[in-house]
């Protein structure tokens, strides 16, 4: 099957309220390796993604749109196809490893126990940059009042620490083309 004709047979089957139901709590794997440039952290897995078992999976999110426009990938990836991320040298995680309908049916104790799990997988795995998408999540982990979007000044277990808005089509706050400049800035040489 071509990738163009797997990629339409992939996005056309969406889970059913039934799937998306018993996705409540389910995790996602981590796409991960040593020595990422990027390790991109999302909040949690939405019902959505939790059902098909691929990070930002939901049609509406921004993720995937954005890390092509900015240059990280050359094509467009499906979610289906995260794992290529790890061969132009970038991951993904989650702050929370619980799948909601939501960020908001989280609890404040979870961002913190989520950042302790975080903190051993940079230890282990070493990237480069930890780049959170969500301002929210990342202050509430790290038990901060407010934090700039871009790099921040200080270091999480030896990784830079970037700061980006969460690309979900539910944060009407930033759209595509202001994602794109923001992940674009995360991209260039200049942020070493």
């Amino acid at each position: 099957m071509s990738r163009t004709k797997n990629r339409a047979a992939i996005s056309s089957a969406r889970p059913s309220k039934k799937e998306l139901a018993a996705a409540a709590n389910k995790g996602l794997r981590d796409v991960i390796a040593p020595g990422l440039k990027v390790l991109f952290v999302g909040i949690n897995p939405g019902l959505y993604s939790a059902a098909t078992g691929h990070h930002f999976a939901r049609p509406g999110n921004r993720f995937w749109p954005a890390l092509h426009q900015a240059g990280f990938t050359p094509l467009q990836l499906h979610p289906s196809q995260q794992a290529e991320l790890l061969q132009a040298g970038y991951g993904i995680t989650n702050m929370v490893n619980r799948g909601t309908a939501t960020a908001a049916e989280l609890e404040a104790d979870e961002f913190v126990k989520g950042r302790q799990r975080l903190a051993t997988k940079v230890r282990r795995y070493r990237p480069e940059v930890v780049a959170f998408l969500g301002v929210g999540a990342y202050c509430h982990a790290f038990r901060l009042r407010g934090a700039g979007i871009g790099r921040q000044s200080e270091t999480f277990e030896g990784a830079q620490v970037w700061v980006l808005p969460s690309p979900s089509g539910l944060n009407a706050n930033y759209q595509l083309p202001e994602l794109v400049k923001l992940f674009r800035a995360l991209r260039t040489p200049q942020r070493r």
